[in-house]
């Protein structure tokens, strides 16, 4: 299964979790309240947050208009005044990234926040177009869509054909349950333990090469369990069979979040050993990039992009600056 589909599939089995925490009865007005606790390189830090998915986002946060920024935008993109987005939030997305509010057609999201604070610097009308994740390079590579904004890792390979701002860091999440005592910093933490992943996904790639790390220390290796149905992680980790499940972060943290069952015991870099990073993505040498990467950084030095990652509690993801085309996923070896 593939990180996009592993994500789109854990966030079926919570959505209807989390509008229920709020006991609205009108579907327009669904709301849940959650703490999110993100263990970081020191104590845990926790925020309450209220996921807001309801069609009028009244809490999202507004960019501030930038005119030199907005004259550096590449001609041919600002001439018709708006900025066309490809967003993955199609098929409900996957909260809290990108996924449809309750009148099942608004995006809402991190994502789409960004991509509305980027168009407000900018002086751009936001023009988001949802559709799939593998999609939003086919509209890239076609011309619908001038960026993409959807949680899209920086990766060697892509670096190749297109160019890269970036906005989070790519984190994986490993969720045990919430009377577990376990903690994991390291290879060695869950050296014999039994920890499910999808098979071919990125969250096994890092288990396969902390196991090489546990054997060459004389450690006993991680027990890597395997599962394709979302249900069966949670069923899983509710009686017992396994001790911790490795998914991707933001969508660990909002299951943790509305479910009430879970708690995050440690993150790992997705793109291990390289310190993953997502960012938006546009084609390459198309000028548009490095604009959008300014547009970035004055958001992060003016607080409006600390308040996004706020609201969809991700704040443990936040960098302290944007970044053109930094190392990447490395390339699989071939051998």
């Amino acid at each position: 299964m593939s990180n996009s589909k592993q994500t789109r599939a854990i966030l079926a089995a919570t959505a209807v979790v989390a509008v229920g925490l709020a006991g609205c009865a009108d579907p327009q007005e669904k709301q849940a309240e959650a703490t999110v606790t993100q263990p970081g390189g020191g104590a845990a830090t926790a925020q309450v947050v209220r996921y807001d998915t309801t069609p009028g986002q009244a809490g999202r946060v507004k960019g501030t208009y930038d005119a030199k920024l907005a004259g550096q935008v590449p001609a041919a993109i600002r001439r018709d005044g708006a900025l066309a987005i490809g967003n993955s939030a199609a098929a409900g997305g996957t909260p809290p990234l990108s996924f449809l509010a309750t009148d099942n057609k608004t995006p809402a999201g991190v994502d789409v926040d960004i991509a509305f604070l980027i168009a407000d610097t900018l002086g751009l009308e936001p023009r988001i177009g949802t559709t799939s994740f593998e999609n939003t390079f086919v509209g890239v590579d076609s011309g619908r869509y001038e960026l993409a904004i959807a949680n899209i890792g920086v990766s060697e390979k892509r670096k190749r054909k297109y160019d890269f701002a970036t906005y989070r860091l790519g984190l994986h999440a490993f969720e045990v349950p919430k009377t577990s005592k376990l903690q994991v910093r390291s290879a060695k933490d869950v050296s014999g333990k039994r920890v499910a992943v999808s098979s071919g996904t990125l969250q096994e790639d890092i288990l396969l090469r902390w196991n090489d790390e546990n054997r060459k220390a004389g450690r006993a290796p991680i027990k890597i369990v395997y599962y394709q149905n979302t249900a069966d992680y949670y069923l899983a980790l509710s009686s017992g069979r396994i001790d911790a499940f490795l998914g991707p972060n933001p969508t660990a943290t909002y299951h943790v979040a509305t479910s009430g069952t879970t708690r995050i015991a440690g993150t790992v870099s997705s793109s291990y050993p390289v310190q993953g990073k997502v960012g938006t993505l546009s084609k390459k040498g198309n000028g548009l990039t490095p604009v959008v990467r300014a547009a970035l950084d004055k958001a992060i030095a003016n607080g409006s992009y600390a308040k996004i990652l706020q609201r969809w509690g991700l704040a443990g993801e936040s960098v302290k600056k944007s970044e053109l085309n930094p190392p990447g996923l490395p390339d699989r070896p071939t051998s």
